[in-house]
């Protein structure tokens, strides 16, 4: 949850670039980031890979009009509508981007690739096709900003109790990561984005860096088995209210523009 999904990049920017915000050198460079190449395989039109350029453009001429994200994990398919082969795709990915004016989708496939002290990220978008129908289980953006207020409320009082404090090197080095991406020129989301989104997108990841301290600031005081249990069963729903709210902030874009 701490770090930005590679979907969310590429949705957001993507949809930027679709409505003629943003430049395609601007667009891609946002969603590489720090990763070395991408590209998309199984484009229609392509029989082989082609550069994120070619591919966004490709998919404005097969009448893709907007991105949509998907952030799954088991049990609940959060943002996605089938069929099952792209579903099982996305879900094995933990996130895909769903096309829309255009029945298709895209799962990202990751490579470290290079020599030991040279290693860098390739990332290979699969072009698959989807199921036009409403994604499963996303939230409004009002939903979202009430569901993430009880949640972070929520997770603050678990980590109380079972004494898990934002304590140690781990929580510290997590706290730090989250203030320095904060402060960097707050553009959490690409320019066309209601406020909205992007007061419920810091909240999302705000709860996220909670659950991320939780889970890998050891036990903290969680120290029996009944305890240990209580804990992670107490921050399951508030890990899937922050996925819901997420995946609701980067498809802001495309629910206002069908809202006219």
């Amino acid at each position: 949850m701490l770090s930005e999904p590679r979907s969310g990049r590429l949705a957001s920017w993507g949809n930027a670039l679709l409505a003629g915000l943003v430049s395609p050198d601007d667009a891609v460079l946002a969603i590489v980031g720090e990763d070395a190449v991408h590209r998309v395989e199984g484009l229609p039109g392509e029989s082989a890979p082609v550069g994120l350029t070619l591919a966004l453009g490709r998919l404005r001429a097969l009448g893709v009009t907007g991105l949509r994200v998907a952030l799954p994990a088991p049990g609940h398919p959060l943002g996605l509508s089938g069929p099952p082969e792209f579903n099982k795709r996305a879900l094995e990915a933990e996130e895909a981007v769903v096309c829309h004016g255009g029945a298709l989708g895209l799962v990202p496939e990751v490579y470290s690739v290079g020599p030991a002290g040279d290693v860098h990220v390739e990332v290979v978008w699969h072009c698959l096709e989807v199921r036009e129908a409403p994604p499963a289980d996303v939230p409004s953006l009002g939903e979202a900003e009430r569901e993430l207020a009880e949640a972070l409320r929520d997770a603050t009082a678990v980590l109380s109790r079972l004494d898990v404090a934002a304590s140690g090197p781990v929580a510290e080095a997590a706290i730090d990561a989250y203030r320095a991406r904060a402060e960097r020129g707050r553009e959490v989301l690409a320019p066309g984005y209601p406020p909205r989104a992007v007061r419920v997108l810091e909240l999302a990841q705000r709860v996220g860096l909670l659950i991320s301290v939780a889970h890998e600031n050891g036990h903290g005081g969680a120290v029996s088995a009944s305890e240990m249990a209580s804990r992670t069963a107490a921050l399951r729903p508030v890990e899937r209210t922050a996925r819901r709210a997420q995946v609701a902030a980067y498809n802001a874009f495309v629910e206002e523009r069908e809202r006219g």
